[in-house]
């Protein structure tokens, strides 16, 4: 080894790559990280005749090339002068003459020199390096990483690591029953676990301890090289990279050299294929066959091993997405039973009865100015009908049991957050020191260069140097502007669906076809539905890429600072945007109508859009199911099938366009692995993940009300989304870093948020969008017998049809020498009252207990909710209990280590001193002429124990 680089030139086995594309070429030390990057070569110019074509191109780093020896004809490396690589002259060959370097070339040069600069800082970290040779013109090329044990044991007590301990100890169960309908459970969905490698005794855990090479003789350390896995072998490469910094443009880590383009990629292996003909079974592999496909739908997802491949933040996201599916199994169940009972009485529901029932001929009011006629109510049957299916008692009950359901599972999802804690040993997890991100230490390095005041003297100003609130006023500013303009804009667009509704209305009722008149509500709904979700999807990807650009200028300085504040702008752009055409049609559609004879009207001739006879709950139904269905199909699955792929294709066009046609005689005929996860994707974080499920849960409670089949689309969609995830994480992905993670971090306060406006929401969609309330005040207050019978009559106003305004009348109209009143849906005073057309003493008492509905609604859930919010502990009652024993059994187990430590060398101070006593007795016997040899024997061997005893 020849600083930490392999030397290739030994032997010809050598050259050839590793056989399972994991190693170095010495078959031995395994590859923890792998950074990838373009280079370009320089050109050397001989003078005439005497040129040798081998010199002809001659890379910039003629150093430790393969494996860090140097090919034959090419210069050797001097590595003085502060371990700058200088080109030696060869007897016999003429000095080499260097072309004047362009800009481009320039470019490269800078980023060669700060490369091997780098990788120099990386040796001095302890890390071995092997690299490829620089074979063609310019090309790809890989450095591979690998850390020595040295390396490993100093990082992971630097990181404080928890690894397991030579102790082991029992985890008590509980008994009673909760222990015999555990082992049923366990029995009955035994065909659905995953074949995966479980642990030989369940009922025992390994004791954990952050590690300490001082306390080594406490670990369980069979063989240095497998003791880390490869997780925490990569987690803590990652860091080296992170904190080794580069003079050149101080490049403070891996981060910034990436962004300056001096690296393309780094990245973890992937622990080889995950399909394939040989029988070495590895955890990808094993991921794959029993979790990351559509075949497995029906296994439960084996959390521990995804988070040993994936770390704690991905085993994390899966838990809590799995944890969602499954509470979706009983919101599925109540919402299809409480639809099935919409659907049972629907005949017996005597308002939709009335409303088809054509003898009771209520003559309604024209739909539109001039071109619409009287109409007859039992023409619209079919929608009243329909209406009822959702808006019904049952709804209600619905609401209320959606809303605890929100709190029960994020209550569970608290307990089963800390068992995982308990089990993952994340219990007592301190928040880990953070890099600054590359941009944040190039904002401040121009900072520091335009202070005039820095001296060369103060050396500690980059440390002491910060962005103040001047520095990110800017970024502040352009956010609000930014967001409130995004924020216009998504309302913007609702009320161009609305123009778009009203004016296609109008257009479509001057038809001359009776079956386009007719049919015009439906059209225009579905049309105006369909434009609204493609408008959403368009918006959707601009507002993520927009809140991204937004948070990258303000410059947050951390990467869980950066996350958070993406995290809180692109949810808020994106709730705004899927919910604000929903939020129109439950809260303000049809409530700015006028009356006939004083209808609002938009530019100047359009009338605002009214709720169809049956209200607007159906129409709600109608854009909720479709946008929720739309985004899930499109956004959460075509999207992310579709373009990853066309990514990959991307790139590997590109790669292939600016490669040039060459032999590459280090190429082995397979490709390594690390070649084969360079064309995967890379990994960009779990908020796209998050994100689509948190709208989801959104869709699932906050109208729930209108659409109890929400629950139900969401876990077909999810149980597809699941192993959708999974396949792309384990077959498309470049392999994540590991990172330790305690909780989901912002998103639990995101769904909490939801859960409590959820309440809300619903209690508003119920006592205003549905009928419920208006029916409840019908049959306890006005009805003359306590039955329903006589609700629509109640609900309609009459209108004298000569007080409508003049050019407003239908024209050609059949049925105007007949038609005295018109009927309209409000509580208004008739005609022939003092106050005509004022609002009546009934619309002031629906109104009351409209409100009240929402007021008590809201106190009876809220109190419900806290009152299961406290029934059930945040932590389980058997996990707290092992949590104080492990500190226990943690405390006796050092007590027993240290006390056999001090045993032994007690045992070790003994034995010296009773050599030394039969050592004194036979000097006694020996000749006298050996006393002074015998004594300094003596000497030493005294001075051995001392300082023996001294360790």
């Amino acid at each position: 080894i020849i600083n930490n680089y392999l030397d290739g030139t030994q032997g010809g086995a050598m050259d050839k790559a590793s056989p399972s594309g994991m190693h170095f070429r010495d078959s031995k030390r395994k590859v923890d990280y792998v950074l990838a990057y373009h280079y370009r070569k320089r050109l050397f110019r001989h003078p005439p005749g005497v040129a040798s074509p081998k010199l002809t191109h001659r890379s910039a780093s003629s150093a430790p090339v393969s494996n860090g020896g140097t090919e034959k004809g090419r210069a050797e490396p001097q590595q003085q002068d502060g371990g700058q690589r200088v080109p030696q002259e060869r007897p016999g060959l003429p000095a080499v003459e260097v072309i004047e370097l362009g800009p481009l070339d320039a470019l490269e040069e800078e980023k060669r020199l700060q490369r091997e600069e780098y990788e120099r800082n990386l040796l001095e970290a302890g890390l071995e390096i092997e690299k490829d040779p620089e074979n063609k013109s310019q090309g790809l090329s890989f450095v591979r990483i690998h850390a020595p044990w040295q390396v490993l044991s100093r990082e992971a007590e630097l990181l404080k690591i928890k690894m397991p301990t030579k102790k082991m100890y029992e985890i008590t169960e509980e008994g009673g029953i909760l222990k015999t309908l555990n082992e049923i459970w366990c029995k009955l969905t035994e065909p659905l676990q995953p074949q995966v490698p479980q642990q030989k005794n369940n009922n025992m855990k390994s004791l954990s301890y952050p590690f300490s090479r001082e306390k080594i003789y406490l670990y369980n350390i069979k063989d240095k090289d497998t003791f880390f896995d490869n997780a925490t072998r990569s987690r803590i490469v990652r860091e080296i990279l992170k904190r080794t910094s580069t003079k050149a443009r101080n490049s403070m880590g891996i981060g910034t050299l990436i962004a300056n383009n001096v690296y393309d990629a780094a990245y973890p292996l992937h622990d080889g294929e995950y399909e394939g003909q040989n029988d070495d079974m590895n955890d990808r592999k094993l991921l794959y066959r029993e979790w990351a496909r559509y075949g497995a739908f029906y296994k439960f997802q084996p959390i521990d091993l995804i988070r040993k491949y994936f770390g704690e933040k991905i085993g994390l996201y899966f838990a809590w997405l799995g944890l969602y599916t499954e509470f979706l199994i009983p919101s599925s169940v109540v919402g299809i039973i409480v639809f099935l009972y919409g659907c049972i009485t629907i005949e017996s529901d005597i308002p939709s009865k009335e409303m088809c029932d054509q003898r009771n001929a209520f003559t309604m009011c024209p739909l539109c100015d001039k071109f619409c006629d009287y109409w007859n109510l039992s023409s619209a049957c079919a929608t009243a009908r329909a209406s009822h299916l959702f808006d019904n008692p049952a709804t209600v009950f619905f609401s209320i049991f959606m809303a605890l359901w929100a709190t029960m599972f994020l209550e569970q999802w608290k307990r089963l957050q800390m068992r995982l804690s308990y089990f993952w040993d994340l219990t007592g997890l301190e928040e880990e020191e953070e890099h600054h991100r590359p941009e944040y230490e190039t904002k401040l390095l121009q900072k520091k260069m335009k202070n005039k005041n820095i001296t060369t003297e103060n050396s500690n100003a980059n440390e002491k140097e910060k962005l103040t609130w001047s520095d990110r006023i800017p970024g502040y500013a352009a956010n609000f502007g930014l967001i409130l303009f995004m924020i216009m804009l998504t309302f913007s667009a609702v009320f161009g669906v609305i123009v778009y509704r009203i004016t296609t209305a109008a257009a479509l009722s001057f038809s001359t076809n009776e079956t386009t008149r007719s049919n015009v509500r439906v059209t225009v709904t579905a049309t105006a539905v369909i434009i609204n979700l493609v408008v959403i999807l368009i918006l959707d990807e601009i507002y993520g890429a927009v809140a991204k650009w937004l948070t990258e200028i303000e410059v947050p300085k951390t990467e869980k600072t950066f996350e958070e504040r993406l995290i809180l702008k692109a949810f808020l752009l994106k709730f705004v945007n899927s919910y604000a055409p929903i939020f129109y049609v439950a809260f303000f559609k049809g409530r700015f109508v006028g009356r006939p004879g004083h209808y609002v009207y938009v530019f100047d001739g359009y009338r605002m859009e009214e709720c169809a006879p049956g209200g607007c709950l159906m129409e709600l139904c109608i854009q909720l199911s479709i946008i929720m269905l739309g985004k899930q199909l499109i956004q959460n699955n075509l999207f992310e099938i579709g373009i990853p792929k066309l990514k990959k294709l991307f790139r590997k066009l590109k790669d292939e366009r600016t490669e040039p046609k060459e032999m590459d005689t280090n190429q082995s005929k397979d490709p390594q692995q690390w070649d084969l996860d360079y064309t995967l994707e890379p990994f960009t974080g779990l908020t796209p993940e998050y994100m689509e499920m948190i709208i989801q849960f959104g869709f699932v409670t906050l109208f729930v009300a209108s659409f109890p089949l929400a629950p139900l689309f969401a876990l077909l969609n999810n149980i597809i989304e699941v192993r959708l995830d999974a396949k792309k994480f384990v077959t498309e992905l470049r392999r994540p870093d590991t990172v330790r993670e305690k909780d989901i971090g912002i998103w639990y306060n995101i769904l909490s948020g939801i859960g409590k406006l959820s309440v809300i929401i619903n209690a508003f969609v119920i006592a205003v969008t549905s009928d419920f309330i208006p029916r409840l005040m019908y049959q306890y207050a006005y009805s003359q017998n306590g039955t329903m019978h006589g609700f629509i009559n109640h609900t309609l106003s009459y209108f004298n049809v000569s007080h409508l305004k003049a050019g407003t009348q239908p024209e050609n109209s059949p049925f105007a020498q007949d038609v005295l009143f018109c009927r309209f849906k409000d509580y208004r005073e008739p005609p022939w009252s003092q106050n005509q057309y004022e609002f009546s003493k009934q619309y002031w008492a629906v109104l009351s207990a409209r409100l009240a509905f929402v007021i008590l609604f809201q106190n009876l859930v809220m109190f419900l909710s806290v009152l299961v919010d406290w029934m059930i502990p945040d932590i389980p009652k058997d996990i707290s209990e092992q949590i104080k024993k492990e500190k226990s059994v943690l405390v006796d187990f050092f007590l027993k280590e240290e006390h056999e430590k001090l045993k032994l060398i007690e045992s070790f101070i003994a034995r010296d001193k009773q050599k030394h006593k039969s050592g004194t007795k036979g000097e006694r016997i020996r000749a006298a002429s050996f006393c002074q040899f015998n004594r300094s024997q003596k000497g030493s061997f005294a001075s051995f124990s001392s300082q023996h005893t001294e360790v």
